[in-house]
């Protein structure tokens, strides 16, 4: 759908508590959501985060999100409670009969062709239902969702139930591979604002919305809390040290970064896998196969990444899809050289003077360039180390980011230039 739904969205409400839902919160591959939480609540704003589903205690890498979770609201497991669920939602009804009936109307016209979309969207119904009902008792005047994808479907019906403005961040690459049958361009058109974290992002949310909802695709990165990082150049050591940080899924082409990691085959050459997934088994016995220097560290905290880049010689993100790594921004951050895949909008940070990009999947390429990169003298990567550290601290800096989204939470005008300007809220 491309806003066939000609509804203006809300407008803003005046100050009071901003909903963050996601569908899992807070999830160790997004603490930059945890960081956009901490800063949107430096500048004041009264930030209450929901999540679809509880996050297992395993994705819990440290203290921080630990914290998050417990101050958190859990849709799903609220909502298998039988009796709260009928509560929720005959207060829902009685609350505004019209806005209850519309949003049942909204789930059923925008799931996916057939009986399991039918039943998917019934679900949400029945969820927003339970979450209407916890943001009219938090008092929430706004909901906005990170991502566009289940939990934007949730978010949108939830809005239009409980009479609130919402907005969400469009992120990429996985709801970019199904934009219609996530109903992009309907979620575009009945958010107030819809934030983009790329150009590339928002051009694909151009592609299928409406071109009268443009103006309201404003363009907001994420960023990185840039004093976590420190710009130290590595200790002395010998070789050439690698770091990869993610999770070991399909996507992230950590098939392709061993194999050329054989390919370069340079003495001293070592890498480090931050990160755990489905493929991690796999990986660990290929890696074997190869005969290849790797370690695999499973999930670290916060910290401990921010150590391991301190301690490495650069960062490597060897994707077939993304959006804009924030492990980019991390390692740039820590003044340390990355070499990455041309994808998404990874070019719109990692400038040919701070980093290597490659054809994502061309193993030659990705082989060369590690190569290459272990073949500078340490005062040349020391050089790209430090422009990339200018380009997260002029761009990527997350309390910059939350200071543009405080202005729009607090009813900014949305027709303006579609990179939020620098300002304070």
């Amino acid at each position: 759908m491309n806003g066939t739904d000609h509804t203006s969205p809300p407008a803003p409400a005046a100050d009071g508590p901003v909903a963050y839902l996601t569908g899992q919160y807070p999830r160790a591959s997004h603490t930059f959501i945890l960081r956009e939480v901490a800063a949107l609540r430096r500048l004041g704003l009264d930030i209450r985060t929901c999540s679809v589903r509880r996050e297992p205690p395993e994705e819990l890498i440290g203290p921080e999100e630990r914290a998050a979770q417990a101050e958190t609201f859990h849709v799903l497991e609220t909502a298998k409670r039988p009796f709260r669920l009928v509560s929720d939602h005959v207060a829902a009804f009685l609350r505004a009969p019209g806005a209850y009936l519309g949003a049942l109307g909204l789930a059923l016209r925008t799931g996916r062709p057939g009986a399991s979309g039918i039943i998917k969207q019934l679900a949400y119904f029945l969820e927003a239902g339970v979450l209407a009902r916890h943001l009219a008792q938090e008092g929430a005047v706004h909901l906005h969702n990170h991502f566009a994808d289940s939990s934007a479907n949730l978010a949108m019906i939830t809005a239009h139930m409980a009479r609130l403005p919402f907005s969400f961040t469009l992120h990429g690459p996985a709801e970019l591979f199904d934009p219609e049958g996530w109903c992009l361009g309907e979620k575009v058109a009945r958010a107030r604002f819809t934030i983009c974290i790329s150009h590339y992002a928002r051009s694909q949310a151009m592609l299928f919305s409406d071109r009268r909802h443009w103006p309201r695709l404003r363009i907001v990165h994420c960023g990185v809390e840039i004093a976590r990082y420190k710009p130290t150049p590595p200790g002395p050591h010998r070789g050439f040290r690698l770091v990869f940080v993610g999770r070991l899924t399909a996507i992230k082409g950590v098939f392709v970064l061993l194999d050329a990691i054989a390919e370069a085959d340079r003495a001293g050459l070592h890498l480090t896998l931050i990160g755990d997934g489905p493929d991690r088994a796999a990986l660990e016995a290929h890696a074997t196969a190869l005969g290849i220097d790797v370690a695999f560290l499973g999930y670290r905290s916060q910290a401990d990444v921010a150590a391991a880049l301190t301690e490495a010689d650069a960062l490597v993100l060897p994707s077939l899809a993304e959006g804009v790594p924030v492990v980019l921004m991390e390692a740039m951050a820590s003044a340390r050289p990355v070499i990455a895949t041309q994808v998404g909008g990874v070019a719109e940070l990692v400038a040919p003077e701070a980093g290597l990009l490659v054809p994502a999947g061309d193993t030659d390429a990705l082989a060369q360039a590690v190569a290459h990169l272990a073949g500078q003298p340490p005062e040349a990567r020391q050089a790209m180390g430090a422009a990339g550290r200018a380009i997260v601290e002029q761009a990527f800096d997350v309390d910059r980011g939350a200071a543009r989204l405080a202005r729009l939470f607090r009813g900014a005008p949305v027709h303006g230039p579609r990179i939020e300007p620098d300002a304070q809220p």
